[in-house]
C-alpha cells in the first residue's frame, strides 16, 4: 500500500485537528449557554412584568400563524431552531454587500434573543442565540414558541404582544380580526416603530402588502384574497376588546 504524499498527510491532520476542535467548542457551548427548561417561568414574568396576557399554543389564530412565519421564517416548522439555508443565504447577502443587513434569525431565535440575551444577538451573542434556540426547539412545541414569541413581541411605542397590538390598532379581540389585520400585525414586528399604523399608516399599508404578496407565493391564500385584504384600511374602530 502506497502511502499518500507528506503535504496531504499534513492536511489531513490539521482537518483532524479542526475537527476535534470543533466538536470540543460545540460541547463547551452546549453545556456554557443556559438551560431552556425555565422558560416557561420566564415568559410568563416576562409578560406579567408587561401587563400583557400570556398566549396559549392553540391561542394563536392559523392565518396569523401563517401570516407570521411566511413573512418571518418560512422554513419554521421544518427547522430545529437554526435555519442553515436562510443563514447561509444572509451570510452571502451581506458579504456580497458588505454590511450586516440580514440576520438570518429564525423565529425560535428571535424568542431566545428576547427571553435569554436581553434583546441583543450581536457579536458572541449570536452564537449563543443559535445554540440555546436548538435547546428550546427540545422543550418547546412549534406551536408553543409562536404563541410565546407573539405573545412578548414589541409592536410599537411601549406596546408589547399582538393581543395588545390587536386592541391599539383595530380596536377588536385577535381571534375575530380578517385578513389583512392578520398580515398587518404579521409585518409589523419587524420595525414597530417603523410600521405601527397608528404612526406610519402608509409604512403599515405597505408592509401589510408585502406579507400577503408572501402569503400568496407560499401558497396560503390566492391572489384575490390578497387584493381584498390590501383594501382593508390600516386600523380599524372595532367594537371593541
Amino acid at each position: 500500500m502506497r502511502w499518500a504524499p507528506a503535504p496531504l498527510r499534513r492536511l489531513a491532520r490539521v482537518v483532524v485537528a479542526l475537527g476535534a476542535l470543533a466538536v470540543v467548542g460545540a460541547t463547551i457551548l452546549w453545556v456554557t449557554t443556559p438551560d431552556p427548561s425555565d422558560i416557561h417561568a420566564r415568559i410568563q414574568s416576562i409578560t406579567n412584568a408587561r401587563g400583557v396576557p400570556l398566549l396559549g399554543e392553540n391561542d394563536v389564530p392559523p392565518e396569523l400563524a401563517e401570516a407570521v412565519v411566511a413573512i418571518e421564517d418560512e422554513r419554521f416548522y421544518e427547522h430545529h431552531g437554526i435555519d442553515s439555508i436562510g443563514l447561509s443565504r444572509a451570510l452571502l447577502y451581506d458579504v456580497t454587500n458588505v454590511c450586516l443587513c440580514q440576520g438570518g434569525s429564525t423565529i425560535t431565535a428571535q424568542l431566545v434573543k428576547d427571553v435569554y440575551l436581553g434583546g441583543s444577538d450581536r457579536g458572541f451573542n449570536k452564537v449563543v442565540d443559535m445554540v440555546v434556540a436548538l435547546k428550546v426547539e427540545r422543550v418547546l412545541t412549534k406551536k408553543q414558541i409562536l404563541a410565546y414569541y407573539l405573545s412578548e413581541i414589541t409592536t410599537g411605542f411601549g406596546r408589547y404582544g399582538v393581543i395588545e397590538a390587536s386592541c391599539a390598532y383595530f380596536r377588536a379581540p385577535l381571534d375575530r380580526l380578517t385578513l389583512g389585520q392578520y398580515a398587518l400585525l404579521a409585518g409589523v414586528t419587524q420595525a414597530p416603530s417603523a410600521y405601527d399604523p397608528t404612526v406610519n399608516p402608509e409604512l403599515a399599508r405597505q408592509r401589510r402588502a408585502q406579507v400577503l404578496s408572501k402569503m400568496v407565493v407560499e401558497h396560503l391564500i390566492t391572489a384575490a384574497q390578497a387584493q381584498a385584504a390590501n383594501a382593508e384600511p390600516v386600523t380599524a374602530a372595532g367594537p371593541g376588546c
